[in-house]
């Protein structure tokens, strides 16, 4: 039995293991959708409960089963897209629980159609679950080599020494290393991870380039994240675009649509990080024109696109539950049409929605929510168009 009561974890093996399978690693590293949150009483129950319901199982056997079964489907071929959560908010700066938005917006998926699984099966949708997060962690490299084996311990107790003393620990590198188990199954197959903190976008993208993909990345967002680093820490969510722009080259293939929260004036940013900005105001003011020069710049770069969509570039009467909710900024209209036609004219290599907190609503009901589904609905069928 793993971590969490129940939940999918290492297994107890009979005879050491001297390397893992890929899909058998994968299982250390992920957890049955909304298991990543590690409940072992307060919540637990709940959280059961949620899981049973997403997976339209009466147990927590079956609702295991239903998980290992979707691990093997995304090795398949036929599947095109993968959906993964990250449920981590270790690399916010201000208001927390984007922990929970991965859970949120599945659960406002299901919400929405009953027959969820059943269309995901036939678009060839598979979702793999949820890394397992250590709330207290975020990155290995931040990790003192005392910590990195007491955390290996406590994760996979019952791994062969050998193996463990390879294994990650914490959410960011446990996902780079799903993401890119997965990319060596399924080469083919279009990641989409549900966030998390901002800083849950970069394992995607690492992962995509590091499998020898080229693309260039949209960017929604109220804010830059273009800091190298932020009080001494390279990854969070203030600087994973300031890595994801120097992973991918520069040389205008970020493209950050929505800014409107920076100390810098838009020319600090293009002219020292060669970045482009489309700032919330300007799409705002002409949003048919502001569309066009979006789409625009997305095909400047002559190549496929990987969105990345803090739910924040969206204006805050919309999307309040965040953690850095803006005023002034794009209407879900604008989000929606742009995500559309670049799926339809360029097309995404990947995609994520981040930075959902769904307990900061400060609208009546849940605004953001219907918000962040409807950009889900709207990515889904642009990733599929691939």
């Amino acid at each position: 039995m793993g971590l969490g009561g129940g939940q999918a974890g290492p297994q107890t093996r009979s005879r050491p293991m001297t390397r893992l399978a890929p899909l058998a690693e994968l299982q250390l590293l992920l957890r049955p959708a909304g298991g990543g949150l590690y409940l072992v009483s307060t919540g637990a129950a709940e959280q059961k409960a949620v899981q049973r319901r997403y997976y339209g199982k009466d147990n927590d056997s079956d609702v295991t089963d239903a998980y290992v079964t979707n691990l093997a489907r995304a090795a398949d071929p036929s599947t095109r897209v993968v959906v993964m959560g990250i449920p981590s908010d270790t690399g916010a700066g201000f208001r927390r629980g984007a922990n929970l938005g991965p859970q949120a917006l599945r659960a406002t998926l299901l919400e929405a159609n009953a027959d969820l699984h059943e269309q995901q099966g036939r678009d060839g949708v598979v979702d793999v679950g949820d890394v397992f997060v250590v709330p207290q962690l975020l990155s290995d490299e931040m990790l003192s080599e005392h910590q990195l084996a007491r955390a290996r311990l406590a994760l996979y107790p019952d791994v062969d020494d050998a193996v463990r003393s390879s294994l990650p620990v914490s959410p960011l590198s446990m996902a780079e290393r799903a993401w890119a188990l997965l990319l060596k199954l399924n080469p083919g197959l279009i990641p989409l991870t549900l966030g998390g903190d901002h800083s849950t976008a970069w394992p995607a993208v690492k992962a995509l380039h590091d499998a020898g993909k080229r693309f260039c990345i949209l960017q929604f967002d109220a804010h830059t994240d273009l800091l190298s680093e932020r009080l001494g820490v390279k990854m969070c969510f203030a600087t994973w675009s300031f890595h994801a722009n120097n992973l991918i080259g520069r040389h205008r293939l970020l493209v950050q649509v929505g800014i409107r929260a920076t100390r810098y004036a838009r020319s600090h940013w293009e002219g020292n990080l060669d970045v482009v900005q489309h700032w919330a105001a300007d799409v705002m003011r002409d949003p048919e024109r502001g569309i066009d020069d979006v789409v625009a710049s997305i095909k400047a770069t002559g190549l496929p696109c990987f969105l990345s969509n803090d739910i924040d570039g969206t204006d805050s009467s919309a999307a309040s539950a965040t953690g850095t909710p803006e005023p002034a900024g794009l209407s879900v209209d604008v989000v929606d049409r742009i995500i559309e036609r670049v799926g339809n004219e360029v097309g995404f290599v990947g995609a994520d929605l981040m930075e959902v907190a769904p307990l900061l609503e400060e609208q009546p009901g849940p605004q953001t929510l219907a918000t962040a589904s409807r950009y889900l609905s709207t990515t889904f069928k642009a990733l599929r168009r691939r």
